[in-house]
């Protein structure tokens, strides 16, 4: 295995299935520049022939990568920040997401939106939003999270080679955690969670930039006899319930923690189908930790009070566990 940045392990992904695969092509804002690192150096690997810079026009750009991949062309659409997304919503929420139904199943759209979500680090209220919960509402496409550089590796390798248009969000202060990748060719499939910790007496999910305060979280309450599980979801869209509802099944107690904001955020679908499904394995109600309803402003002590963080995991999980031990 090598020791690799999530960035780098996001650009080993679109290196080895662009040269696997010489017919992807990609294109978006800056990809030459790489603001992020994980399309650094493509241009000068594969060419200007299938790796452009494009104008900035949101709109254009989504809507190209339908077009490209209607006729038969994978393509990746590099939109940089997912609040950009936005400008391209019929292209893709009217188009992509659609187009395979209205053509009876005869168009395939091998299509991977690339962009970068959240706050903490000051970049303002239009650069900051975590919005993938409005894409999970879209129905005809992968929504998924990477956390580790070896799930961003392996999530970025399947949508590469899914027949069905995949949103790839990277959780923006995750892209310089260094992690261990396999060597070898390795998928991680949609819909398959990980358990980053085991635990006994609460289940914690936690997407994106929150599997970290999540698990220092777990380790606190462990010194106070508290043994969380903690799930990283991986993929939103399909979700796996499965892994989610079995935690629970075994714990009782389930806290969601999202960087989105709190009016159906992600936590919230969640919360959601476990109540619908596993309403009688739970000891206590559900607990979502997000964002409240508000745009992220630019000032950091501003911003760092509004996102999720460890003691506010913390506090959640502790009234969970206040609840006696007996089914409700």
């Amino acid at each position: 295995m090598a020791r690799r940045r999530l960035s780098q392990a996001m650009n080993d992904a679109l290196v080895e299935e662009m040269t696997r695969d010489p017919s992807i092509l990609l294109f978006g804002e800056d990809v030459d520049a790489s603001y992020f690192g994980d399309t650094r150096g493509l241009v000068d690997r594969f060419g200007k022939a299938r790796v452009r810079d494009t104008p900035i026009s949101e709109a254009a750009l989504a809507s190209m990568a339908v077009g490209v991949a209607m006729a038969g062309t994978p393509v990746v659409c590099h939109m940089m920040f997912s609040n950009f997304m936005y400008l391209g919503m019929d292209g893709i929420a009217n188009q992509a997401a659609k187009m395979r139904v209205m053509s009876g199943g005869d168009l395939e759209l091998p299509i991977t939106y690339i962009a970068a979500v959240g706050g903490g680090t000051s970049t303002g209220a239009q650069h900051s939003d975590t919005a993938y919960p409005m894409f999970m509402n879209l129905g005809g496409m992968n929504v998924v999270v990477p956390t580790t550089p070896a799930d961003a590796k392996g999530l970025l390798k399947s949508a590469l080679r899914s027949r069905r248009p995949t949103l790839y969000f990277v959780p923006r202060v995750r892209g310089g955690v260094i992690g261990e990748v396999p060597d070898e060719d390795v998928l991680v499939p949609f819909g398959k969670a990980r358990i980053a910790r085991n635990g006994i007496d609460l289940t914690i999910v936690a997407i994106g930039s929150m599997v970290n305060p999540a698990m220092a979280a777990a380790e606190a309450l462990a010194e106070f006899g508290m043994e969380a599980e903690v799930i990283d979801p991986r993929s939103l869209f399909p979700l796996d319930a499965e892994a989610i509802l079995s935690s629970v099944a075994r714990t009782g107690r389930l806290v969601v923690v999202d960087e989105a904001r709190d009016c159906c955020s992600a936590a919230s679908q969640i919360a959601a189908v476990v109540a619908d499904q596993g309403f009688g394995l739970l000891k206590a109600p559900i607990r979502r930790v997000t964002t409240p309803d508000l745009a992220l402003p630019y000032a950091p002590a501003v911003e760092k009070t509004l996102m999720p963080d460890l003691a506010k995991i913390i506090a959640a999980a502790r009234s969970v566990m206040a609840y006696p031990s007996e089914a409700t």
